[in-house]
């Protein structure tokens, strides 16, 4: 985790774009509160189906990048970590080293990759100001 957040201040000087947006600490919390809200939305809220609680949270996500972040090297490194921390979570289901009671997207549950996505905006978020 601590990576991710010191890869988010790199990659901005990286491609010269400094991050502007809301930078005050106010911001991160706020912008870790809604992580956990949509982290906490996944496990207790009662969906109809696999689905809608997908979208929902992809809504929710990018509502979070939107809101946070807006750089388009932010949303990229975030859909990059979610995809990457997928494929880690469903090769460690493949070989037997953990275990989904109902998987529903390959071995691992659809909304995975939206939960990933916005822990890494968070983190990013986090490693921005921390970088200041």
């Amino acid at each position: 985790t601590a990576a991710i957040g010191l890869l988010y201040p790199c990659m901005d000087r990286h491609l010269g774009e400094p991050h502007k947006f809301k930078r005050e600490w106010s911001s991160v919390m706020r912008c870790v509160a809604v992580f956990v809200g949509i982290n906490h939305a996944s496990a207790k809220v009662d969906f109809a189906n696999n689905i809608q609680l997908s979208l929902t949270l992809a809504a929710l996500s990018i509502g979070l990048w939107w809101t946070f972040d807006r750089s388009r090297s932010g949303f990229g490194l975030g859909i990059g970590i979610a995809f990457l921390a997928t494929l880690v979570s469903q090769l460690l289901v493949y070989n037997g080293v953990y275990q989904y009671t109902s998987p529903d997207f390959l071995y691992v549950r659809s909304w995975l990759p939206c939960i990933f996505f916005a822990g890494g905006i968070t983190m990013g978020n986090i490693g921005r100001q921390l970088a200041m």
